[in-house]
């Protein structure tokens, strides 16, 4: 049983730990019988019994409602309690989030009106599409072109790596529309998956699978309400939303190590070596101290950012840089020590602490690899002097 003593932490409110309850519940009785061998239908199927299940309704704003907000810490919350129980279900969550963040922050009304309900329900799965082949951290140099022509943008160029590509309905997209250089000339849109002039060039497989692909546009069409705010500010709503979701990639992070801690504690107590259960052993003994140590500080980094988010701060960019590096890089700590703890068993494929060996690498890469993070930081400290 994974330790939830921390959601007595002052971080949260009675309608938080009553959500983690639910979620809990949730996991152990729907998160049983995925098929990982057909990831697109599952996440298809996932999306829909999150939405179902009205968790869905935490990935967005409601529209109907002009007081609605999205809560870090309510996403950050379900993510941890589903990356505990399944990788491709965080995922699943995740991307209805990611996907439509610009939208819940800077969309018009009729743009939230046209997807929002749908996202919110589990009736269509959303895209965040920013990385580009020459461009993946470095967002102020993508080059993908949105030309203004009449009443209309025209597409032209790639993206990829994109999460949910080739399955989603809606992409937010990022393209340079020339208002200035580097950041000042980049636009965001709404790009409907049926578009004519886009195309799924190729789908990318990843040691943890997950529905993944790279994007061409040609000559894409699209209308001038597909905007997404005004011209010139898509690198800052791209921000934006990396400074709301950043704070949940760590807590997924998080909820792969407090599983990984989990099976190691149940392998060593199960396990006799030398004449002694496994747990005797100070070197054992020595490895859950560590893994156990670097949970609770990911914890504390992880819901100081997201609780500093809801309580007004306009951007959390340093605090949300240190919880997704502190909280990916030592969970991949952690996952390799109970690997080492299960021994041969932890490195055969389909265990448990062998998936999430797969699985947490990649959260040290995507929304911003770890060393990305650290220059964050390090701007925040240096312009302090």
């Amino acid at each position: 049983m994974a330790d939830r003593s921390f959601l007595s932490w002052p971080f949260f409110d009675d309608r938080h730990r009553e959500l983690a309850d639910s979620i809990e519940k949730w996991a152990e009785d729907n998160l049983g019988g995925i098929d990982h061998d057909n990831v697109d239908e599952a996440c298809r199927v996932l999306v829909s019994q999150l939405g179902e299940a009205k968790f869905l309704h935490h990935t967005a704003i409601d529209p109907d409602n002009a007081a609605s907000r999205l809560d870090v810490r309510s996403l950050c919350l379900i993510r941890e309690t589903l990356a505990r129980h399944d990788g491709l279900a965080d995922f699943a969550f995740a991307m209805q989030g990611l996907g439509t963040g610009a939208l819940s922050l800077f969309g018009s009304q009729g743009q939230k009106q046209s997807w929002l309900h749908k996202t919110r329900a589990g009736e269509a799965l959303s895209a965040f599409a920013l990385s580009e082949p020459q461009s993946g951290s470095d967002v102020a140099n993508i080059e993908l072109a949105a030309t203004r022509d009449g009443v209309d943008y025209v597409l032209n160029g790639e993206k990829t790596w994109i999460s949910n590509g080739g399955i989603a309905d809606l992409y937010t997209l990022f393209a340079r529309t020339g208002e200035g250089a580097g950041a000042k000339g980049i636009s965001a849109f709404i790009v409907p998956a049926d578009t004519p002039g886009l195309r799924i060039a190729e789908r990318l497989e990843t040691i943890a699978p997950h529905p993944l692909a790279r994007l061409v546009f040609e000559n894409c069409r699209i209308p001038a309400s597909a905007l997404i705010g005004a011209p010139g500010q898509g690198f800052r709503i791209a921000m934006s939303v990396l400074d709301v979701f950043r704070s949940t990639v760590a807590a997924a992070a998080l909820g792969f190590a407090r599983r990984a801690l989990d099976e190691a504690v149940s392998r060593a107590n199960g396990r006799h070596l030398f004449g002694a259960p496994m747990a005797d052993l100070q070197m054992v003994q020595g490895h859950i101290a560590d893994m156990a140590l670097d949970i609770d500080a990911a914890a504390l980094l992880v819901y100081r950012a997201a609780w500093l988010k809801d309580s007004g701060a306009e951007r959390v960019s340093r605090e949300a840089a240190m919880a997704k590096l502190y909280a990916t890089d030592h969970a991949q700590n952690v996952i390799d020590k109970a690997v080492q703890i299960h021994g041969g068993d932890g490195v055969r494929k389909g265990s448990i602490v062998e998936r999430l060996y797969r699985e947490i690498r990649a959260l040290r890469i995507y929304e911003g690899a770890s060393d990305v993070q650290k220059i964050i930081i390090a701007r925040h400290e240096l312009a302090r002097g």
